[in-house]
């Protein structure tokens, strides 16, 4: 199923991945990418080169949870495929639980009711590796049970369980991806941002590396432009309909070792600064990625160092070093 000449909705288009997913799309030749965005992370100039292209994108800044407002966006634009980005991150849950655990359900709602009830065509769901909770064993599969460790993770599982049903009892086109930990250019940098953007903004500011913990917890770090090609292939590959599909780099690294990358990198020689565990902060991650491999032909190819020394680059480049 080829999404080229397709009107596609990125909801959260504006924000890291998601803006990365509309790069892909319009490579892709799709007919137009309508994107989505509250800007509670999305920011503008992630998709200024997007909404340059005449004709070919469209901003909508409204809130994907609004039912009235999307189902206005969508029957307007003739959408035909939804990839869902729309996020409240992990940061905020832990600062306002039961509302991010809301929003990010009721996005989902929302979008799932609109599929139901004809107003698009399928749904590619973004969902997120939190939702296992700490590994049990690794590498972590898709048959793994889900255990999440704080709201955030949570809301995600739930969105899945809704996703799932929906597909078992009224066959609707819905796949669901589960990418690992994501980085690269725009990842967010300031309130809820990730180790990495955290870490580099430091350096840059001449203050030292953070660490929450002892360090040696483990992430699986994937490229965010490979991940937003995995994202579109699922769509392309209708054999994963119905499906939770792993995207990761299938490599596993300790936070210590990842900021000891940044570091070296960065040149800097000064010390790490130790502080308390965070809560919810999951201990070991890796993904299994047979199955994405078997259905999209999923093969990363980006190595931690190479999308590191770029990631850097283009911190520098935004705000000077």
């Amino acid at each position: 199923m080829r999404i080229k000449n397709k009107v596609v909705m990125v909801c959260g288009g504006a924000g890291f991945i998601g803006s990365h997913v509309v790069d892909k799309l319009l490579e892709r030749d799709v007919e137009k990418v309508v994107i989505v965005d509250n800007f509670f992370l999305g920011k503008m100039r992630n998709i200024e080169k997007a909404l340059r292209q005449d004709n070919k994108t469209v901003l909508y800044r409204e809130d994907c949870k609004d039912y009235e407002k999307m189902n206005e966006i969508v029957r307007n634009e003739c959408v035909e495929v939804a990839f869902n980005l729309a996020v409240v991150p992990l940061p905020a849950s832990l600062v306002r639980p039961i509302w991010c655990y809301n929003e990010n359900v009721r996005i989902v709602e929302t979008l799932s009711l609109l599929l139901y009830h004809g107003a698009y065509d399928t749904l590619i769901h973004i969902s997120s590796s939190e939702a296992y909770g700490t590994a049990k064993k690794v590498p972590m599969s898709e048959e793994d049970p889900l255990m999440p460790m704080t709201p955030y993770a949570a809301s995600k599982a739930a969105g899945d369980h809704l996703i799932e049903s929906l597909y078992r009892t009224f066959g609707l086109d819905i796949s669901i991806v589960r990418p690992f930990n994501n980085y690269g250019p725009r990842q967010n940098e300031k309130s809820y941002a990730g180790v990495i953007p955290t870490t580099i903004k430091r350096i840059m500011n001449g203050l030292p590396p953070i660490i929450f913990g002892d360090g040696l917890q483990t992430r699986d770090y994937m490229f965010v432009e490979e991940a937003a090609v995995a994202i579109l292939d699922v769509y392309e590959h209708t054999n994963t309909r119905g499906e939770v599909i792993n995207i990761g780099s299938g490599q596993e690294v300790t936070i210590k070792s990842l900021i000891e990358k940044i570091m070296e990198i960065m040149n800097y020689n000064g010390d790490i600064v130790y502080k308390p565990p965070r809560i919810g902060d999951v201990r070991r991650h890796l993904a299994d990625i047979t199955k994405a491999k078997k259905l999209i032909g999923f093969s990363p190819k980006v190595t931690l160092d190479e999308g590191l020394r770029i990631t850097v680059e283009w911190y520098r480049k935004i705000f000077g070093s």
